[in-house]
């Protein structure tokens, strides 16, 4: 399925008061205070030119507010009325700014009458409406409530993220209720009244109880205290402030976008290059001027280099929107790149890497899929500012005559697959199996600079660029400068030998210095260390793991994709059947004109433009009653399970082995653990009988068996071991079911007298806890009333005292030192445990609860790992390990083998730690993934 094309809306008027404010008094003449101002202007390029770089669009339009009245001035004459006037000097900049942003490339609108706001809602809304995702770059709070599965604001200056969940967690309702939300609490800025002492926290405290604003005026009576008075005597003006808070979805936008819908109008353009030389000749821009003439420094480089240069928040002299000095940039002149053509030279550079410590090496290959990418280079550091680059299948015409890449590889082979010689890269999972695409197994990786910044700081980016540039403020050369982006992206063999070199050599020497600026903090920290030294031993076995490789029944896929597909005819029939007319199962509209309109189904929530939502969530909600809104979810989930396993599975076995290779990224989940792409073996649904159909196409050649290992209940053993909760450990010392237990507890009844319904009840609350799950979170999954869930919820922590006082040591701790640590010393860092903003604090105390568990639990999976691998390797096993899924390793094991997998498997994963609970591993063997469940 193709990726959806984007529609990128930047807020102008957000855009340009805070260019203006965070820049320095700058002036056309330098130093003249009658010359025009110039600051909003510099800085608006310099934020349009980040936003670019940063975010991948189809389509773009940057808003501005247009002077005069607007609707809202005829609805209440006092809005905003209580702004100061925009600043002369910011004034003055307005038409300059426009013109520079169009010349960028950007559509620019100012329509007359209407908010920048609404022309944002209303196009975000026409997006939505053609399959187009909208990102909405702007710091107004008020654009929340644009927010839903199509639709996310980004506010870049404080790097904040406002999804449906980040909406949720940063106000305390969902995108859909921040419309209610907002007029209950009013708009300072603008000047709109709320309900008088209605705060955020009583908005959300009263949104929660009564579900929306309609609902709350119309139990208005009901409200009790200061706050129902205060209520009541808003209700006349409730629907005036709900109407001036509302971004409209409907504006005539045929005058500034003629072709609208269709948003061919607006599709991002390239810079025009001449007049933007002009424009900076102009007001004196000077570096912008050399930048366009030069091509030397591209605009994403730039950008890289003046944030490298930040020292503050602040304007002024090493600020963010300092006037670049490119002296630092790549092109310095103290490098020392060498480029190996010759034998004759190839001969002093192999001797210096076999002489040297620790040799940092990078691969240039073909392609980004690891089993697939063969070398085009090869580049090496031995030292700081000094590297070579081995050209070696570069083909487009005219490239120079290189040496030849197997006996390169030849002669490099007893050198890389010497563990004792020592060797640094960035990535090296990714390095070792191109090498062993090429027939070499490459020993002696003693580090890998990715991997340490995933340690030291695992809430920042750790490719290379960004460590290059946070810790030795360098900036690179960026990839699309060389090779062009897009669909007129070339491969690394079409890219000129000289401009490859400059390339390679640089990633080798950054790898190198990096790695110096690294190491001696982890040397320093023994907890780091450990985990340090634990990932780097994980990705050695992830490497075996991802070679190794799974076996797929295609004809069983096949069977299962026909037999969906059967189904699926039958869910759209028996739908059309209860809707009384056909009807796409794929389009929101039509189902929504069913449900709502023909069934006259209840509305349950709306979405962003105004229409009913069919979300997931309210199609459930439905199903609960009527028969249509089920048979949707069916054929969506069973649509989502073809489309996404049965129909592409057997298509992605390799075609020189025959097998499925994931691939485990390492150094993603803040957590520490593993996700899996190509294919994602982490979301195969497993609550269903399809679902869980799919596993039996992951099988076993003849001869062998699939074992799948995984450890039981072990974030309620962690939170055991870590809580130091007597009965929660004595459940698990004596082998006793702890749902059984904790409902026995809660409930206050015997362990043999506890029902199943009590049990599941515990089980939520359990994992509930762990999560950070409130009594509101609690009623709502049990289908209980709030008061029956704080009162499980006291008990429960009477009964887990220890429980209860990790939770409160934990928040203390973290909000003190702004991380929590897995039992064996991860750091996990919570950046809004300190938070002015009530929800997003709130959302970070309980990941400093849960993080520790998930943490350890990734920890412990990754100890076995390592452990079971490298038993098999000391006992030459035949036996393979073929997968890691959550807490589970799977494995693909010869008929003679399979006793001892039995036993020594869940032997080996119990004992990789002592924690004050034993650890208990359960295995399971059969002739596929399923069955050995």
């Amino acid at each position: 399925m193709p990726e959806p094309k984007v529609l990128l809306l930047v807020d102008g008027s957000s855009y340009l008061y805070r260019a203006f404010h965070a820049m320095p008094d700058l002036r056309a003449v330098p130093g003249d205070p009658t010359s025009p101002a110039t600051g909003a202007i510099r800085g608006m390029i310099n934020m349009m030119q980040k936003l670019r770089k940063d975010v991948r669009a189809d389509y773009a339009a940057c808003v501005f507010d247009a002077p005069g009245k607007t609707f809202r001035d005829d609805l209440y004459p006092d809005y905003k009325a209580t702004r100061s006037p925009m600043p002369p000097d910011l004034r003055s900049q307005i038409d300059a700014i426009h013109e520079v942003v169009r010349l960028m490339g950007w559509k620019v609108l100012s329509v007359p009458g209407v908010e920048a706001d609404d022309v944002i809602g209303t196009l975000s809304c026409v997006a939505t409406e053609q399959g187009v995702h909208t990102v909405i770059s702007s710091g107004d709070k008020d654009l929340s409530q644009l927010v839903n599965d199509h639709v996310v604001v980004i506010d870049t200056m404080n790097d904040r993220r406002r999804d449906a969940a980040g909406v949720e967690a940063e106000f305390g309702v969902p995108p859909r209720l921040m419309v209610d939300y907002q007029t209950l609490v009013g708009d300072t800025v603008d000047n709109v009244p709320g309900v008088d002492k209605v705060g955020p926290k009583t908005a959300v405290k009263l949104l929660t109880e009564y579900g929306s604003l309609d609902n709350l005026v119309a139990n208005a009576d009901k409200v009790k205290g200061a706050v129902g008075e205060n209520l009541r005597k808003a209700l006349d003006w409730i629907p005036q402030g709900r109407a001036l808070v509302t971004i409209r979805k409907d504006c005539d936008l045929k005058d500034h976008i003629p072709g609208i819908p269709d948003l061919a109008d607006i599709v991002i353009g390239g810079q025009q290059v001449e007049e933007l030389k002009a424009f900076y000749d102009r007001y004196g821009f000077k570096g912008l001027v050399k930048q366009l003439e030069t091509h030397d420094v591209p605009p994403e480089l730039l950008e890289e280099h003046r944030s490298k240069k930040r020292v503050g928040a602040g304007p002024g002299p090493g600020g963010l929107f300092e006037e670049p000095d490119l002296s630092g940039l790549s092109q310095a002149t103290n490098l020392q790149y060498d480029t190996i053509f010759t034998w004759e030279e190839f001969e002093p550079w192999l001797a210096r890497i076999e002489a040297a410590e620790l040799v940092a090496l990078d691969t240039e290959t073909d392609s980004l899929d690891e089993m697939l990418a063969t070398i085009v280079g090869l580049s090496f550091s031995t030292e700081p500012g000094i590297a070579c680059y081995i050209p070696l299948t570069h083909d487009y015409q005219g490239a120079p005559d290189q040496l030849p890449r197997d006996e390169v590889l030849a002669r490099l082979k007893p050198w890389l697959e010497n563990g004792e010689k020592k060797k640094l890269g960035q990535h090296v999972k990714y390095d070792r199996h191109v090498f062993a695409n090429h027939g070499i197994e490459v020993q002696g990786y003693l580090h890998d600079t990715m991997l340490q910044s995933y340690v030291l700081e695992v809430h920042k980016p750790h490719g290379l660029a960004s460590l290059a540039e946070r810790h030795l403020g360098r900036a690179g050369i960026d990839y699309e400068t060389i090779a062009g982006k897009g669909a007129h992206q070339i491969r690394f063999n079409q890219v000129p030998i000289e401009k490859a070199a400059e390339y390679s050599c640089e990633d080798s020497d950054q790898t190198l210095d990096v790695h110096l600026a690294l190491w001696p903090k982890l040397e320093r920290d023994s907890k780091l260390r450990f985990i340090y030294d634990l990932e780097m031993r994980s990705s050695e076995a992830l490497y075996r793991v991802e070679r190794n490789g799974v076996l797929i029944d295609a004809a069983s896929l096949a069977q299962q994709s026909h037999e969906l597909g059967n189904r699926m005819m039958a869910l759209e029939q028996e739908a059309h059947d209860l809707a009384g007319q056909p009807f796409n199962l794929g389009s929101p509209k039509q189902i929504g004109e069913i449900l709502f309109g023909k069934l006259g189904l209840p509305v349950k929530r709306k979405t962003a433009s105004g229409a009913p939502s069919t979300d997931e969530e309210v199609l459930v909600e439905l199903a609960e009653d009527y028969p249509l809104p089920a048979k949707l979810l069916e054929h969506r989930s069973l649509s989502k399970l073809k489309g996404t396993y049965t129909d592409k599975l057997a298509q992605m076995a390799h075609p020189r082995t025959g097998r499925v290779h994931t691939h485990y990224a390492q150094a993603v989940a803040v957590t520490g653990r593993l996700s899996s792409n190509d294919p994602n073996l982490q979301n195969i649904p497993v609550r269903t009988v399809e679902g869980r159909r799919v596993r039996e196409a992951f099988i076993a050649p003849p001869g062998h068996f699939i074992a799948s290992a995984d450890y039981s209940q072990i974030e309620l053993r962690i939170m055991a071991h870590i809580s130091e909760d007597e009965a929660l450990q004595r459940a698990f010392r004596e082998n006793i079911d702890v749902h059984r237990a904790t409902a026995a507890e809660v409930f206050g009844v015997a362990l043999e007298e506890v029902s199943s319904e009590q049990r599941r009840y515990a089980k939520v609350i359990n994992f509930g806890l762990i999560y950070g799950m409130s009594a509101f979170g609690l009623a709502r999954n049990l289908g209980i009333e709030s008061a029956a869930a704080k009162s499980y919820i006291q008990r429960y922590f009477e009964r887990y005292p220890g429980v209860k006082t990790y939770m409160d040591e934990t928040r203390l701790s973290a909000k003190a030192r702004g991380y929590v640590e897995t039992v064996f010393g991860r750091r996990l860092y919570l950046p809004e445990i300190n938070s002015p903003n009530g929800p997003r604090r709130g959302g970070a105390e309980r990941q400093a609860i849960n993080a520790p568990m998930q943490g350890t639990a990734a920890d412990l999976i990754k100890l076995s790992m390592v452990k079971v691998q490298d038993v098999l390797d000391q006992q030459q096993r035949k036996t393979k390990m073929i997968m890691q899924v959550h807490d589970e390793l799977v494995f693909e094991v010869p008929g003679d083998e399979v006793e001892w997998v039995r036993t020594e498997i869940p032997r080996l994963m119990a004992g990789v730690a002592e924690l004050r609970v034993p650890l208990l591993a359960e295995i399971g063997v059969g002739p596929n993934w399923e069955k050995a469940h």
